[in-house]
């Protein structure tokens, strides 16, 4: 199964030699929804590749509380965690599975053996590094220039085109934590867009209209 996803996603990314290195030494892993993949301070030894689901990527303050920089889709792969396993550090991220998700994990000797040695890996490093910056340029716009009911109906349209639904099943709460502010500020500007004709509410579910 996992090979198979690894062609659907990354067959016209990387080259045929390639491919079959990764299903050679990839190790394969599966997470549920909710899962943390990588957390704040692991040592990284592997790099992963996304097969299928969802992951969001966090950071934290001082005080423990989580922001959201991004979230990652299938044939994607981390950046952060790029940079920290070449620079031999320990993760400055929370990935954890927004949706039950499949994995292959790279060994950290592969990856900076293959930037120097396969063309389509470089070009896939470079693109990820590109497509991530853009990314937290556009989250920390969010965050300067954004009024909050803008940056939560963005949110909600981000989640939708994830989960390919205009009906989201997501807690009040859980929206607060993943844009670093309360749940009752989370509540008023939800009814604030219900009342604007811009999303439907009702009990654990939003529907975007």
């Amino acid at each position: 199964m996992a090979n198979l996803l690894l062609n659907q996603k990354f067959g016209n990314v990387f080259d045929d030699n390639l491919i079959k290195e990764i299903e050679h030494i990839g190790i394969s892993k599966t997470f549920k929804k909710d899962d943390i993949i990588i957390d704040i301070n692991q040592p990284l030894s592997h790099i992963p590749l996304l097969l299928s689901g969802n992951i969001k990527i966090l950071r934290e303050d001082a005080d423990g509380h989580e922001l959201l920089i991004y979230f990652l889709e299938a044939g994607e792969t981390c950046t952060m965690s790029l940079t920290c396993c070449m620079g031999t550090a320990k993760s400055k991220i929370r990935a954890v599975a927004e949706q039950d998700s499949q994995l292959i994990l790279i060994p950290v000797q592969h990856m900076q053996k293959w930037f120097n040695s396969n063309s389509s890996w470089q070009n896939f490093i470079l693109q990820s590094y590109q497509a991530r910056f853009d990314e937290m340029l556009q989250a920390i716009d969010n965050l300067a220039f954004m009024k909050m009911d803008e940056r939560l109906f963005k949110y909600l349209n981000n989640k939708s085109q994830l989960h390919g639904t205009k009906t989201l099943i997501v807690k009040h709460q859980d929206i607060a934590e993943d844009l670093h502010t309360s749940r009752v500020v989370v509540s008023r500007l939800l009814k604030q867009l219900e009342n604007d004709g811009k999303i439907k509410l009702s009990r654990s579910k939003i529907e975007i209209l």
